[in-house]
């Protein structure tokens, strides 16, 4: 059975740091005709892009940055990591693999492509979905971990 912690539900947050990710995105792709798919921004600052490189960088330091300024201000979650390093090692090569092939990350299928009504980034939302929920019920329902 599934419950809901009453104690840590933050919908008020979740839906302002949802909308901060619609407005970054927007913003992106209206003033830099630029889709914001961290794996594509990441995969074009290591191949370095000529002229691509400087908002590339910014935006990566951008993810470094926002999570120092919120602990400027109130304490970060702890990180609890119950995998180890060989699960680690092969579940980012799976992910970055399956971001080659699907030309793309959640972020820039499911934020954007969707946003943008591409039928291409909705099959591959769909099918980032699945993947997720066959894993979480392989891992938690037949694997017992």
């Amino acid at each position: 059975m599934m419950t809901i912690d009453w104690t840590a539900f933050t919908p008020w947050s979740a839906l302002a740091g949802g909308a901060m990710i619609g407005l970054a995105s927007a913003l992106l792709l209206v003033l830099n005709g630029r889709i914001a798919g961290i794996s594509g921004i990441l995969g074009g600052l290591i191949s370095r892009t000529p002229g691509e490189t400087g908002w590339r960088a910014a935006f990566a330091i951008g993810l470094l940055i926002g999570p120092t300024l919120w602990a400027l201000f109130q304490a970060l979650p702890p990180i609890r990591i119950e995998a180890g390093y060989p699960v680690l090692i092969a579940a980012g090569l799976l992910v970055g693999i399956g971001t080659r092939y699907g030309s793309g990350c959640t972020s820039g299928h499911g934020v954007c492509g969707l946003s943008r009504l591409s039928p291409r980034s909705l099959a591959a939302t769909l099918i980032f979905m699945a993947g997720g929920f066959a894993t979480v019920f392989v891992v938690r329902h037949l694997l017992g971990v």
